[in-house]
């Protein structure tokens, strides 16, 4: 006979409501952007970084895609932690087009600059994030 801790069981179910509620932000985050990479793609064009083959418009349309694929498997609480492992994969991987903002935003008055800049550091949350969902589902 085994007796559960009340206390555990609260925490438990705590734990798992914070996980849903990051999953749908994320979701909610990467749908969006996934979104406005059809709906206005010039922006996304010109921070792919030049040296990749192929045209700015098709690595805008891919990332978008994978955008709205990976907010699908974060909304749907089956697929949630599959979800997670791709958000955390999508965030490392747009990472080079964040840099290549930097670079290309140098010469750009200090505000945009410093957007771009800021942009940088804000993997670590995001990637932290999705992690934690994925340790949640």
């Amino acid at each position: 006979m085994t007796s559960t801790d009340p206390a555990s069981a609260s925490a438990t179910v705590d734990a798992r409501r914070a996980g849903r509620r990051s999953a749908h932000r994320l979701a909610a985050l990467l749908g969006g952007v996934g979104v406005l990479h059809f709906v206005a793609p010039k922006p996304f064009d010109s921070i792919i970084p030049a040296e990749l083959p192929g045209s700015p418009r098709t690595y805008t349309y891919a990332s978008g895609v994978a955008e709205l694929v990976t907010a699908g498997l974060l909304a749907a609480p089956r697929t949630r932690r599959l979800g997670a492992t791709a958000a955390v994969a999508l965030f490392v991987a747009v990472f080079p087009g964040n840099l290549n903002m930097v670079r290309l935003w140098w010469d750009k008055p200090w505000p945009m600059r410093l957007g771009a800049i800021a942009r940088l550091p804000l993997q670590v949350p995001m990637i932290t994030e999705a992690l934690k969902v994925r340790r949640l589902s």
